[in-house]
């Protein structure tokens, strides 16, 4: 893909709001909280600051402590950053210091930043999932949407199909990477579809942009004109299959035992038997795996296409900030030793201690 397409793209993943300001403004009335919001209140909601989007003398005024983010009037510090385009994931329109609109881009949920200035700012990390973010909170924040259990979702977590059920009881899952896609061709828990189809169900049903979606299989249809997405869906893949996955953090990791690791992966851990290939996944051999096959709970499943689950393809496992876990769909794996743990007791395997140790070291370098 050409370079000025993939530049375009990574224009539109960090800073398209698809025109969701006419939601997140106009009927949430979000900007409203976010004017009275102090910065230390946004970083502990998981909000990330783009250092690189700021001045040099404020990024130093950071680092020496020199910023007071929790007095009452620092609100208006949070505004000042939101006009920088500093506030990932935020796209704001301020007047006289004051905001008067705001809108959030794919970057919200699908990037963080390496803290290389003080904790939650720096340098932006696009494609991995933020996982301290606090959906839920933040849209909690809104007086004008009716009472829902976004408090209870806790950071790292969303829930994608709430909006189509609200009849049912909300099912979080862990918010994905969008890095390594280059090769994965369904992007869902449940591989649904193709990458771009989940781009434009998150873009229009859940960002809340403007544009038409519609898939009977689940019963879902949007119709949200002018369409300001179907355009800007290859671009935007373009970018998102340019992002590699991180590179395994070496020092953090036993070459001997990850060695030894691989063979328990490949042999009698059994992983090796969906986990296939460069991706270790089988979602491209289109095999898909019931919940009890996995040992699985299957309410989220059960509200997709196949009402099935994918493999998930391993990549960037262990690397900070996020360092470790959580793992599976509903994040009920908090380690890797905790997924090594569920798969010896689902499938009733016969691993030592030290074989397990060893396959969480291999885990590690992926």
């Amino acid at each position: 893909m050409s370079p000025s397409v993939i530049a375009e793209g990574r224009e539109i993943f960090r800073f398209d709001t698809f025109g969701n300001e006419t939601f997140w403004s106009d009927t949430a009335a979000l900007h409203v909280k976010v004017n009275a919001l102090r910065p230390i209140d946004a970083l502990n909601v998981g909000l990330k600051i783009d250092g690189d989007a700021l001045p040099a003398a404020l990024r130093q005024q950071l680092i020496n402590g020199e910023v007071d983010l929790t007095s009452p009037s620092s609100p208006a510090v949070t505004v000042a950053l939101i006009g920088l385009n500093a506030v990932v994931g935020v796209k704001g329109q301020v007047e006289n210091g004051v905001l008067v609109r705001l809108g959030i881009t794919c970057a919200l949920c699908h990037s963080t930043v390496d803290n290389s200035v003080i904790p939650s700012v720096g340098r932006r990390l696009d494609g991995w999932p933020n996982r301290d973010l606090n959906v839920g909170a933040i849209i909690a924040l809104s007086d004008a949407l009716p009472d829902a259990p976004y408090n209870t979702w806790g950071a790292g977590m969303y829930d994608p199909r709430y909006n189509f059920n609200t009849d049912k009881p909300s099912i979080p899952v862990v918010l994905p990477p969008a890095f390594g896609l280059r090769h994965v061709r369904k992007e869902t828990y449940t591989g649904d579809d193709v990458v771009s189809y989940w781009n434009a169900y998150v873009g229009i049903t859940q960002m809340h942009g403007h544009g038409f979606f519609s898939d009977p299989r689940i019963n879902v249809s949007v119709s949200n004109p002018p369409d300001l997405i179907s355009d800007k869906l290859p671009a935007l893949l373009a970018y998102q299959l340019s992002l590699d996955s991180p590179t395994p953090q070496e020092a953090t990791i036993n070459a001997a035992a990850a060695a030894r690791g691989k063979i328990v992966f490949k042999t009698v851990g059994g992983c090796a038997r969906c986990h296939l290939g460069t991706i270790y996944s089988d979602v491209n051999a289109n095999k898909l795996h019931a919940p009890d096959e996995v040992g699985q709970n299957g309410d989220y499943a059960q509200r997709s296409v196949t009402k099935l689950y994918r493999t998930t393809p391993l990549r960037g496992l262990w690397n900070p900030p996020q360092l470790d876990g959580p793992y599976f769909h509903d994040g009920t794996a908090t380690t890797l030793m905790a997924v090594v743990e569920h798969y010896v007791g689902h499938f009733n395997l016969s691993l030592t201690a030290q074989q397990k140790s060893d396959l969480v070291e291999y885990l590690k370098t992926l």
